[in-house]
């Protein structure tokens, strides 16, 4: 074992297959969808009979901007490549390329801590300070939910899109 490691221990090398990349982008994309399966079932249910909420209270456009913004987030930071955040040594699109990424991967965790806390600002406003009962609460917490699985869909879309693979290789000169 080198001594120049961080850690102790080593990343285990099933982490280093094709198969497990593949499962992290397809669990990825699993958790992102049913973060709007749960958002279109709350806001289907809010505009159903077995609403019972008095005054009614409905899902609008203001419940689903936490969901765009969280998924503008994951969008943003997907789009940034693990070796980009430490790239200043290549030149071939300007200087200071790892400050210009590293900006944009805070402005895309931005949006996705906006979208997650926008969601609780809806839940508590619209929800618990209007003494909402169970079946209408679900909707602010389905709210939450979405956000949350966007959140957790997009650690394991970034982490799966930048393992290092056995086919993999690196060029140096």
């Amino acid at each position: 074992m080198s001594e120049e490691r961080l850690w102790k221990f080593r990343k285990p090398e099933w982490m280093n297959s094709v198969v497990a990349r593949s499962a992290g982008v397809y669990a990825a994309g699993g958790l992102f969808s049913l973060a709007f399966f749960i958002m279109l079932d709350a806001s289907v249910f809010s505009h159903s009979k077995l609403n019972g909420s008095d005054p009614p209270i409905h899902i609008n456009f203001i419940d689903w901007l936490p969901l765009i913004f969280s998924s503008l987030g994951m969008l943003i930071i997907n789009s940034i490549e693990k070796t980009r955040l430490s790239a200043d040594s290549f030149s071939y699109s300007g200087s200071g390329v790892a400050w210009k990424a590293r900006v944009v991967l805070f402005l895309g965790f931005a949006s996705l801590a906006g979208g997650m806390a926008g969601g609780v600002t809806v839940l508590v406003l619209k929800y618990i300070v209007t003494n909402a009962v169970w079946p209408t609460l679900y909707m602010g917490i389905a709210n939450v939910l979405s956000n949350g699985l966007v959140m957790l869909s997009s650690v394991v879309l970034w982490i799966s899109q930048n393992m290092e693979d056995e086919y993999s290789y690196n060029l140096a000169l």
